[in-house]
């Protein structure tokens, strides 16, 4: 008999859950219970957007999700500095 860890406090079995599913949507995590066996588990939007920040947040992963317009703009101002700049702030620069 195998022993499986359930990393919540609250179950619900899928039958249930499938009575009623908004129930389980709250601020901690909910285990999902098929056959006795955690299938998943169920949190609040709230609960998961917290989440991802942490993650996020703990990584390498950045936030800054420019769109396609805005990283056009980016560079095209990036390549205006570098035209304008001078020999002495380019310093080691090379193309």
């Amino acid at each position: 008999m195998a022993i499986q860890s359930i990393l919540a406090e609250k179950t619900v079995s899928v039958s249930e859950l499938r009575k009623k599913p908004t129930d389980y949507f709250i601020d901690e995590p909910v285990a999902v219970l098929s056959n006795n066996k955690t299938a998943g588990y169920m949190v609040s939007a709230a609960l998961y957007e917290q989440m991802v920040m942490l993650l996020e947040s703990k990584s390498q992963m950045s936030q800054f999700r420019p769109s396609s317009s805005r990283l056009a703009t980016i560079a095209s101002l990036g390549a205006e500095q570098l035209l304008a700049a001078s020999e002495q702030e380019l310093g080691d620069f090379e193309e």
